[in-house]
């Protein structure tokens, strides 16, 4: 097989020069805060700032480094099979809702790219959702009559131009792909242009509430505004909304590779377990084709780098690979019923609007999300809006989710408590992490490929559920959450604010370790 990268990096960012933008220094009034500088973010505050409004955006490390820049980038309204399940929970009104507004972000984006005129690879694809096996050819066969019912231009296919076996595929037609990070380097600076403001290494921790609520930042600054846009991911502050208990985090994996023949065109989904996802993309000149999937509650299940490893034989088994130039993984947030909560983080506080959970769909979701917070801001009506309302609350199937989802974060917490120690530290290889026991704690042990040994505390700093090694992306995880920290304990990603605590190995070595 075909080596591929020993470290995690995506492949967008490497072909985009950033601008760079200091952290905030001192404290400001400004009319809206934007948190978070990922795709929603940056298109809430490109709007909003056209519109003649003094917005700031911040960002907790760089813009465009979180899930965006981990993204496999299609833009589209084919949301793997969903249309006949939200059929049979919220109606064909709202089932019709969720597709139009979906549908309208692919065009305001493709407006926009081609207003700006802007070079982002942008190109129209047919997207399939395919099913090889028995039990999920079925499933194809009613995701496709859900289609027609909705009216979707649509056609039904039994084969696909690769060599894996296909018994049924819907085919959702002019749905679309880009460079998510061209994109928006290009509504950055339309942005800053237009008198925007960029904070960056910004990490918002509160929100103080009121008429005029203000921000306030880990180094104590305070920004004060109208109105609060969260875009952060998972939410930075919950506004007693207990989003935490409404939302798991999930996450997938992405190759790339390069092939020996041209991709046939389309983007592609399998329906079967464990998922498939297949595109093309353009780097530097050349085609590789992005296999994605593998997905799995971040900080459960299986050692990662035997994701990798899946990818991969299924990737070497379909093309003749030649390299693997780059390879990632991505963190995604879904919600109790699959759609995602945007608009007032709860219904008395219509000055702070949130937007979270767009499950792997982030693309089409977060110009929703950026035109229903600018329109509710603007003051202007929005087709959607109770569509996403973070306060709704739908009895199927968001009470069977809610408390399965609930359970699984008491086992894990319980779990984690009771785990025995892998192996001891004087075991540990070069670049490698594992749990230990120093002075009978818990103790997350990595070492790195110098041979220095990094200790953190194994107690997530969210809620205090147990973190566990990610060998693939050399992280630590939390399986409750899905708060993410790097080998020395900074944090990567929320909703853990603060980073895990240090472990000092010579303190504890004068006092003895087991």
């Amino acid at each position: 097989m075909t080596d591929i990268p020993k470290h995690p990096e995506p492949m967008w960012r490497d072909t985009v020069k950033f601008p760079s933008f200091k952290p905030l220094a001192e404290n400001r009034k400004v009319d809206v805060v934007v948190v978070g500088g990922g795709i929603t973010g940056v298109t809430t505050a490109y709007l909003l700032q056209k519109e003649g409004l003094q917005v700031a955006l911040l960002e907790a490390s760089n813009i465009l480094n979180g899930t965006t820049g981990h993204t496999t980038a299609k833009i589209t309204a084919q949301h793997d099979v969903i249309y006949d399940e939200l059929l049979s929970h919220i109606g064909e009104e709202k089932t019709s809702l969720y597709y139009q507004a979906n549908e309208q972000a692919l065009q305001f984006m493709k407006n926009l790219i081609e207003q700006e005129k802007i070079d982002c690879d942008f190109s129209i694809q047919d997207a399939y959702l395919y099913a090889s096996t028995l039990e999920f050819d079925h499933r194809i066969h009613k995701e496709f009559r859900a289609y027609q019912k909705l009216n979707i231009p649509c056609t039904f296919e039994t084969s696909l131009p690769f060599q894996f076996d296909v018994r049924a595929a819907a085919v959702m037609k002019d749905q679309a792909q880009f460079h998510p990070l061209k994109y928006l380097t290009h509504l950055v600076n339309k942005f800053v242009q237009a008198g925007g403001f960029i904070f960056e290494n910004t990490v918002a921790t509160d929100v103080e509430e009121s008429n005029s609520p203000t921000v306030v930042t880990r180094d104590g600054h305070r920004i004060s505004c109208q109105y609060i846009a969260i875009c952060s991911h998972f939410p930075f502050y919950d506004g007693a909304g207990f989003y935490f208990t409404r939302m798991y985090a999930d996450r997938s994996y992405v190759l790339a590779a390069k092939v020996d023949k041209p991709f046939p065109g389309g983007m592609y989904l399998s329906a079967d377990q464990p998922t498939r996802s297949l595109r093309s993309a353009t780097i530097n000149g050349e085609e590789v084709v992005l296999v994605g999937g593998e997905g799995h509650k971040t900080g459960q299940g299986i050692n990662t780098k035997f994701h990798y490893q899946a990818l991969q034989r299924f990737a070497e088994e379909n093309f003749n690979v030649t390299a693997y130039p780059y390879r990632w993984s991505a963190q995604d947030l879904f919600t109790l019923d699959k759609i995602p909560y945007i608009g007032p983080i709860k219904k008395n506080k219509t000055n702070i609007f949130i937007a979270t959970g767009f499950k792997k769909w982030g693309m089409s979701h977060s110009a929703v999300a950026a035109q229903l917070i600018a329109d509710s801001i603007l003051q202007q009506d929005n087709p959607f809006k109770d569509l996403y309302d973070p306060s709704r609350f739908y009895a199927d199937p968001s009470i069977k989710h809610f408390l399965r989802q609930n359970l699984d974060v008491a086992n894990h917490l319980i779990k984690g408590k009771l785990d025995l120690p892998e192996k001891g530290i004087d075991q540990l290889e070069n670049d490698e992490g594992a749990i230990i026991y120093i002075n009978s704690k818990r103790t997350g042990a990595y070492k790195d490929t110098d041979g220095n040994i990094h200790c953190v505390d194994t107690t997530c700093t969210h809620l205090g559920c147990e973190v566990n090694w990610n060998v693939g992306d050399r992280t630590w995880d939390c399986p409750c959450h899905g708060s993410r920290y790097s080998y020395d304990g900074s944090v990567v990603e929320g909703p853990a604010e603060n980073p895990l605590a240090i472990v000092d190995l010579k303190l504890n070595d004068e006092k003895g370790t087991q």
